[in-house]
């Protein structure tokens, strides 16, 4: 079993307040669990109205798919045009690790 987790530190661009953040943040999250069937959440700068960071997680059955998908999902977020991908890591472990 291989387990994986990319973690993104993004800037919004045209927001300016909590509330705005929200509307951006919360789509795109739907919509990175519904393509690519990952778990996410925001796990940090919540306090930060134009910084957020993006943490998904992946559980597969072999490192070929794991790295596939989380490949994938560094993609759509680096291709979205209302946000600036500051800086992306990695990390992949097997269960025998």
């Amino acid at each position: 079993m291989w387990i994986g987790w990319i973690e993104f530190d993004i800037l919004l661009g045209d927001v300016h307040s909590l509330k705005e953040k929200r509307s951006v943040v919360r789509p795109l999250l739907a919509e990175m669990k519904r393509r690519f069937e990952v778990s996410v959440a925001e796990v940090g700068g919540q306090e930060q109205y134009r910084r957020a960071r993006l943490g998904v997680g992946l559980v597969a059955g072999d490192r070929a798919h794991l790295a596939e998908v989380l490949a994938a999902v560094e993609r759509f977020v680096a291709a979205r045009p209302e946000i600036e991908l500051l800086n992306a890591r990695q990390r992949e472990l097997h269960s025998e690790d």
